[in-house]
């Protein structure tokens, strides 16, 4: 049996400035450090890759890459609560990986925290690898949390 969510027709599209206040709601009801809107704003003016995955009318998630001197960073990539668990996380990495390919870089880096087990498991699942450890990178609630740092080469299509 399908669930009536899932139902419901999905998609990743690029975030305009009305999703805004949706996105700083899904990132304050997710982290107890949450960017702020104006985090997310400067992203969008800034000319990051700023994409949103709406289900029916709803944005429901959304991801952040920043794309700079031949390759790329995920600076952000959440999923409302609710929406976890369906797949939805998948759907915004392969859309940012898709993307970071067509602008031809050549590795995808992003920070993770090591507690965070469903992330780290979809970054594993789609090729990811840790290469480094960021000391005291994430606040926490009793001091600061490290980050695992994790990549993935992107094979270059065409002449090199």
């Amino acid at each position: 049996m399908i669930s009536r969510i899932q139902e419901i027709p999905v998609n990743v599209r690029n975030m305009k400035h009305d999703d805004l206040a949706a996105v700083s709601d899904i990132e304050r009801l997710s982290y107890e450090f949450a960017w702020s809107h104006g985090v997310f704003r400067d992203c969008l003016l800034a000319g990051y890759s700023c994409i949103v995955l709406q289900h029916g009318t709803a944005v429901v998630g959304y991801g952040i890459l920043s794309i700079a001197a031949g390759e790329a960073h995920i600076l952000n990539l959440c999923v409302a609560s609710e929406f976890r668990g369906l797949g939805y996380g998948e759907r915004i990495l392969d859309d940012i990986v898709e993307r970071a390919h067509y602008a031809q870089v050549g590795t995808l880096y992003l920070e993770v925290r090591p507690t965070n087990a469903n992330a780290l498991s979809l970054y594993r699942k789609k090729g990811f690898h840790k290469i480094a450890k960021r000391p005291a990178y994430y606040q926490a609630t009793s001091g600061r949390e490290d980050a695992d740092v994790l990549s993935l080469v992107l094979k270059r299509s065409g002449p090199d």
